[in-house]
């Protein structure tokens, strides 16, 4: 009985109880309509992701290196009467404009060629709420870990000719007056604050990392497999760095050489995290840790005035 059921409704017939009885009936078209299991949607291919282009990416990071070379060069051709930050607070903001609208032209012409999305560029952010703490504790060790390998470095170079590497650092030392006005610096509040925060975190922080993110997203579109890994980032930082210190050759060895070692540790934060902004806050917290301490030492010699007279008038 339940296979001659089961064979009617396959064949559109449906069994009725009338009294005590079964008795079968055709059903309507309608119900075999609607009783009809619906067809299996057909499959839907994704479309495929287009190959980036080698050539457009090449131009991408040869402009990108470019960048440093050229700022390097013009910065050393052109002949300034005072510090490249000017003496004011509004020069100090034409040129802080001028600086990265100069840069906006080399990255928005990288950016036509590559088209490099947010990922490329490691824009998006991370970790968090751990942005700024870590930016923080990475531009003290920055500092800590610049000073150690530049200091070792030179009596390690210097350990062969017997050069004294404390008379080097004295006379090699930056020249920090060809950057900021320290006259300014100490006594006007508002062009203190500009470097503090405008120099310090957008020209220097936001607009360094970025280039910072674009040539690494060169290195790793046209060589994935030595850069796209944890050693490769690291691999991509060095090569960064050389680039970015080169450029600053122009202004010292020395400087080029402390330069170089900020790039190569911020490129690995950068690459640790897969995120630019923990390099960012560190770069900004490291300059403006900088412009602090020059702050300072404009008042270095009051201070000791000040500590030796409290000394005579305690004894």
């Amino acid at each position: 009985m339940r296979r001659s059921l089961h064979f009617a409704w396959s064949a559109g017939i449906v069994a009725r109880p009338v009294g005590r009885k079964y008795c079968l009936f055709l059903m309507p078209d309608e119900s075999t309509s609607v009783l009809t299991p619906p067809s299996l949607p057909a499959e839907v291919v994704p479309p495929a992701t287009p190959p980036k282009s080698r050539l457009r990416w090449a131009i991408h990071l040869a402009i990108m290196a470019a960048l440093p070379l050229v700022a390097g060069l013009s910065g050393s051709v052109v002949d300034r009467k005072g510090p490249a930050l000017t003496s004011s607070a509004r020069g100090l903001l034409v040129v802080s404009g001028f600086e990265v609208l100069f840069f906006a032209v080399f990255l928005g012409l990288a950016w036509l060629a590559s088209r490099a999305s947010k990922d490329d560029l490691l824009l998006r952010w991370r970790p968090r709420f751990w942005v700024f703490p870590l930016g923080a504790m990475y531009s003290v060790a920055i500092r800590i870990s610049v000073g150690i390998v530049a200091w070792w470095g030179l009596r390690i170079a210097f350990a062969f000719n017997g050069a004294d590497p404390e008379r080097y650092l004295k006379d090699h030392q930056p020249n920090v007056g060809a950057l900021v006005d320290l006259h300014a610096l100490a006594h006007d509040s508002t062009y203190f604050w500009l470097n503090v925060l405008l120099v310090s975190f957008v020209v220097g922080g936001l607009r360094e990392e970025l280039w910072r993110s674009s040539f690494l997203a060169g290195l790793r579109a046209l060589w994935p497999r030595t850069f796209s890994s944890n050693r490769g980032g690291i691999a991509a930082a060095a090569v960064a760095a050389v680039f970015f210190g080169a450029g600053h050759l122009p202004q010292g060895t020395l400087a080029a050489m402390m330069v170089t070692i900020v790039g190569f540790l911020l490129g690995v934060i950068m690459s640790v995290h897969r995120s630019i902004w923990p390099s960012v806050i560190a770069h900004g917290f490291f300059d403006a840790a900088s412009m602090v301490l020059i702050f300072l030492l404009q008042y270095l010699p009051q201070l000791r005035q000040a500590a030796e007279l409290l000394k005579d008038i305690a004894h």
